[in-house]
C-alpha cells in the first residue's frame, strides 16, 4: 500500500512537470493539513467521543503541520490517544518536509531516487548543488531518529515515575518528537491544567535541559549537522555552518541574559524563583522563542519591554533547512552586513574574504519587508477585532507568523475573524516563507538586455 503510494505521488507529480517545487511545497502542506483536519473531526479523535468541530480541528491541523503550537483546545483535554497520534503524525511530517518522508518511503522501498527528487530535495533542504543530497536527506533521517528516541529516553526519566510506565513513554515520546520538530505541544494539560505547557517542570532541570538541547539541535538544520559530521572541527566547517552556531550562540545568551535582568523582580514571571531556578528559566525562555513554543511562565506577564524582545527573537526564528521557523538566522546577518556596508558606502559586502552576492542581500530585504509588512498588518487587524493591547495582538501575530506557538493567553480566546487570521499566519509563516526561499533559490537570474539611464531620486 505505501510503495503504491510513493510510486503514485513521484510518478503523477514529482516526475511530472505540473508542479515545480515551489507549487509542490505548498499543494502538500495543504494537503496534510486537509486530512489531518479531516481526521481530528472524527468522534474517535475526541476525548469525549464526540467530534470537535471543523474550526477546531483545522486550526489543530494547521498549528501541527506548520508546527507551530498555538491551540484553541488543550491537546491532553480535549484529544484521545488516536487525536494525540494524529497531531504527532502532523507534526513529524511537518517538522521533516513531505519530500523527506517520500525519501524514506522511496529509501524502505528500494526505489531508485530520480533526479527531480533530488533537486526539490536540494531546494527544500536549501543546498547549493545536488552532491551527496541523497546522503544528506538519509543522514538527517537518521539523525532525526537518533536525537528523538535519545530526548525521550531522558525525558521518560521524569515522565514514567510521573504517569506510569505506557503513559510516561508516550508523554516522553510525544514531547521529545516536539520539542525537536520546533512544534511546542503538550500533554501536560491533565496535570497542570489547560494550557499551562511545561509550567510544572519549572524547577526541573532535566527536562528544560533535554527539552532545550532537543529544540536548539532541531534548529540548527539538515546542512549543519552534515557539515559537522562530515568534519568535526571548528577550522573545516563551512562559513554558513559558522554563522549558524555563532549567530544561535549568541542570541541564546544574550536572550539570556536579557530575560534575567528584565523579568528578574517580576514576581509573575521569574521575581519568586531562587538565583539558579531564574537562570534555568531565563535559558529556557530565550531558547523557546526561537520558534520551539513551550512555556514555563506566564507570557502575558511579561513586561512590555521583554514582550517586545520575544516578538524580535520569535520572527528571527531557527536556521535555514531546518525544523524552526521564522526569517532565520543567517538572512538577519545579511541584513545586517547590507547596513553595515551601506553606512561605509561601499556596494560590495565582504566578510572575512567571501563576497555576498547582491541578488542573495536583495533576497534577504524581501523576505524581511514582507515578514515585516505580514507582522504589522497581522497585528493590526487583530487588535481591531479583539479588545486587546496592540503589544499583546503583535506577541501572538509574531507567534503564528513565526511558527512558534507562544501565546500571551490571547488565542483560545479570540473572536473567530482573528483566529481565521492565525490560520493564515501560521500557513504563511511556514509553507509562504519556504516557499519564497525556494523560488529564490531555483529561479533563473534575468539580466536586463536594455540599459535604460538612471533615474535620480533623492533617499532620506
Amino acid at each position: 500500500m505505501l510503495e503504491k503510494l510513493s510510486r503514485f505521488v513521484q510518478d503523477r507529480f514529482i516526475r511530472s512537470r505540473k508542479l515545480n517545487s515551489t507549487r509542490l511545497v505548498v499543494v502538500s502542506f495543504l494537503v496534510m493539513i486537509l486530512v489531518g483536519a479531516l481526521l481530528l473531526t472524527l468522534p474517535i479523535s475526541s476525548r469525549t467521543g464526540e467530534s470537535v468541530g471543523f474550526f477546531t480541528a483545522l486550526f489543530t491541523a494547521t498549528s501541527s503541520t506548520c508546527v507551530t503550537g498555538l491551540v484553541v483546545a488543550d491537546t491532553f483535554l480535549t484529544w484521545s490517544p488516536f487525536g494525540q497520534g494524529v497531531i504527532l503524525l502532523l507534526i513529524q511530517l511537518g517538522g521533516l518536509g513531505f519530500m523527506t518522508v517520500i525519501t524514506l518511503l522511496s529509501f524502505a522501498f528500494h526505489r531508485r531516487i530520480g533526479l527531480s527528487e533530488r533537486l526539490i530535495m536540494v531546494s527544500t533542504l536549501n543546498l547549493d548543488d545536488l552532491d551527496g543530497v541523497v546522503r544528506v536527506v538519509r543522514h538527517a533521517l537518521m539523525g532525526t531518529a537518533f536525537f528523538e528516541l535519545c530526548g525521550a529516553a531522558l525525558l521518560s526519566l521524569r515522565m514514567i515515575p510521573k504517569y506510569g510506565l505506557i503513559r510516561g513513554l508516550w508523554h516522553a515520546l510525544f514531547h521529545s518528537v516536539s520539542a525537536f520538530c520546533n512544534a511546542g505541544f503538550d500533554l501536560q494539560g491533565g496535570d497542570t491544567g489547560a494550557f499551562s505547557s511545561l509550567s510544572g517542570f519549572a524547577d526541573d532541570p532535566v527536562v528544560l535541559l533535554t527539552t532545550s538541547a532537543l529544540v536548539i539541535v532541531g534548529g540548527l538544520g539538515f546542512f549543519v549537522w552534515e557539515d559537522i559530521y562530515r568534519n568535526r572541527a571548528w577550522k573545516k566547517l563551512t562559513l554558513y555552518s559558522k554563522l549558524v552556531l555563532a549567530i544561535t550562540a549568541f542570541l541564546l545568551l544574550g536572550g539570556t541574559l536579557f530575560f534575567f535582568f528584565a523579568e528578574g523582580n517580576n514576581p509573575a514571571t521569574l521575581g519568586s524563583m531562587p538565583l539558579g531556578e531564574k537562570w534555568l528559566n531565563a535559558f529556557f525562555q530565550s531558547m523557546t522563542l526561537r520558534t520551539a513554543g513551550f512555556n514555563v511562565i506566564d507570557q502575558g506577564a511579561m513586561t512590555d519591554n521583554s514582550l517586545v524582545m520575544s516578538c524580535i527573537l520569535m520572527l528571527i526564528g531557527g536556521s535555514s533547512g531546518s525544523t524552526a521557523g521564522g526569517m532565520k538566522t543567517v538572512t538577519i546577518w545579511v541584513l545586517f552586513m547590507v547596513l553595515f556596508t551601506s553606512l561605509h558606502g561601499r556596494e560590495t559586502i565582504t566578510f572575512h574574504g567571501r563576497s555576498v552576492s547582491a541578488r542573495r542581500a536583495m533576497n534577504a530585504v524581501t523576505l524581511f519587508l514582507m515578514v515585516l509588512f505580514l507582522f504589522l498588518g497581522g497585528s493590526m487587524l487583530i487588535s481591531m477585532t479583539h479588545q486587546t493591547t496592540f503589544l499583546h495582538a503583535a506577541y501572538e501575530t509574531a507567534s503564528a507568523l513565526g511558527t512558534v506557538g507562544l501565546t500571551a493567553g490571547l488565542t483560545p480566546i479570540l473572536a473567530r475573524p482573528a483566529q481565521i487570521l492565525l490560520i493564515a499566519l501560521m500557513y504563511t509563516g511556514r509553507v509562504g516563507v519556504l516557499s519564497f526561499s525556494i523560488a529564490f533559490l531555483t529561479r533563473r537570474q534575468d539580466s536586463l538586455k536594455i540599459q535604460y539611464p538612471e533615474c535620480r531620486i533623492m533617499i532620506g
